[in-house]
């Protein structure tokens, strides 16, 4: 089961997106973005209530540029959780960005597809997607562990 995007513009928060939103704002403003000028922001809940932040950082290498979102589940993994409840992104224009293929994918690794993805601009307008709308028909580990 998959909810359907919800696009809201200036959103009232409620306290909990609002500390993810205020985190992911603040992981922004730290991005290591020379090249793109282009600064990303992620904060996520574990299921465990913990917050974690991370942001882009670039390198003069292009693919070797690490996404807010990948360098967020990396520090909620290196933390000893393992499970996210909830992940807000902000991107780094008045654009409404998503996560790139590749961070869906590691989303889909740590969140069920009923978890969502909040999409913000830095003034605060928001969609939300759930992970299975963002990637549907995901390839997961139930695929790689068998039952028995």
């Amino acid at each position: 089961m998959r909810p359907a995007r919800s696009p809201t513009t200036k959103p009232r928060l409620g306290h909990s997106l609002k500390l993810l939103f205020d985190a992911a704002l603040a992981a922004r403003a730290r991005a290591y973005a020379p090249y793109s000028r282009f600064p990303v922001g992620a904060a996520l809940r574990s299921r465990e209530g913990a917050i974690f932040v991370g942001c882009n950082v670039e390198n003069a290498a292009y693919p070797l540029v690490t996404c807010a979102e990948a360098g967020t589940i990396a520090a909620m993994v290196a933390a000893g959780h393992k499970s996210i409840a909830e992940i807000l992104v902000i991107g780094g224009t008045e654009m409404i960005v998503t996560p790139c293929g590749a961070c869906r994918q590691r989303l889909r690794e740590f969140a069920t597809p009923e978890i969502l993805v909040h999409c913000m601009t830095p003034k605060g307008a928001r969609t939300t997607y759930s992970v299975g709308a963002l990637l549907p028909e995901a390839f997961g580990r139930e695929h790689l562990i068998s039952k028995k």
